[in-house]
């Protein structure tokens, strides 16, 4: 299995990061080691995270998914096997977001005192925050790589100008620029990537991290009507997706996926780990069996053909 390289920073991962937005919600501690043990000993290393994980669940603070695996890299000492991706800036309660320079100093401590781990291979802004300077933010991030608390930084939900005004700053005071973004993209939701991000991380050569690589399970095949809607916890979501292009979509994955034959999960990450520019996608699972399905689309080699396939279903 190939590595690829995060932008430039010298971390090299596997096409496939597990998300660990599932841990303290869908995924108890138990099952997440469970989870977490079988992804490393498939060969993988991204593990993507955030502080305010699972801040969403009922009786949760945020911190949950942080905390299970500070407990799981503790009882199994696999800090060396992975390459963890964290974020801050969201909400985590009162006065306790954004990217001020005192906020993320406050913030990284803690994630590193739940992750149980002296530093952060990719710390990434979760959230822009105009109410601080860009340039009071970037000295702050590089202020940590120097102190070697942090690897990396990279930067999630942020507006393409934005993200190269950020990145200017950082040339222009010779700070730590960011090195990746995480975007929204899957083989629906495309337009916003492809037309205003994928040239700008091409032209800086910032490695992509997705994020609903899978369109909250729509691209797995398992909703296929509104009768389907009450599968999971996340099937009001899927409503948007139920229409003349996403069924276009699942018939190419249909086609696609038989040929391989493999699951259609696998074959919408096989999907982004073909497309220019991507470094890894990030999914979830919440079984082992799960997990091991869609950790295969790493290993699959999708024709010059199946790609055109899916994406000109896809169009839009």
């Amino acid at each position: 299995m190939e590595s690829r390289e995060i932008g430039k920073s010298g971390l090299m991962v596997k096409p496939f990061a597990f998300g660990g937005n599932v841990f303290g919600w869908t995924a108890d501690e138990k099952r997440s080691f469970e989870l977490l043990d079988a992804f490393v000993d498939k060969g993988f290393n991204l593990v993507d995270t955030a502080d305010v994980y699972s801040y969403w669940v009922p009786g949760n603070k945020g911190g949950e998914s942080e905390t299970i695996i500070g407990n799981w890299l503790k009882s199994t000492g696999k800090r060396d096997k992975i390459v963890l991706a964290t974020k801050v800036g969201k909400p985590m309660g009162e006065g306790m977001k954004g990217l001020s320079k005192n906020y993320i100093n406050q913030a990284v401590e803690a994630s590193l005192r739940r992750l149980q781990t002296d530093y952060i291979d990719l710390y990434q802004s979760h959230d822009d925050d105009k109410d601080t300077p860009l340039a009071e933010t970037m000295q702050a991030f590089d202020q940590l790589i120097k102190e070697g608390k942090v690897r990396a930084i990279g930067a999630s939900n942020f507006k393409a100008d934005r993200l190269a005004e950020a990145i200017k700053v950082s040339e222009e005071n010779g700070f730590a620029a960011y090195q990746s973004l995480q975007p929204e993209y899957n083989l629906y939701d495309r337009e916003s990537f492809e037309a205003e991000f994928q040239p700008l991380c091409l032209e800086k050569g910032l490695g992509v991290i997705t994020y609903y690589s899978l369109a909250s399970g729509f691209l797995t095949g398992k909703y296929r009507s509104e009768d389907d809607l009450n599968k999971s916890q996340r099937g009001g979501g899927i409503k948007k997706y139920l229409n003349s292009r996403g069924q276009a979509i699942l018939e190419a994955l249909d086609e696609v996926a038989a040929k391989h034959n493999v699951p259609l999960a696998t074959i919408s990450i096989a999907w982004l780990i073909a497309q220019p520019g991507v470094t890894a996608p990030i999914a979830s699972a919440t079984s082992v069996e799960q997990l091991t399905e869609i950790a295969k689309a790493a290993e699959i080699n999708l024709s010059t053909e199946d790609v055109a396939l899916l994406s000109d279903a896809g169009k839009y």
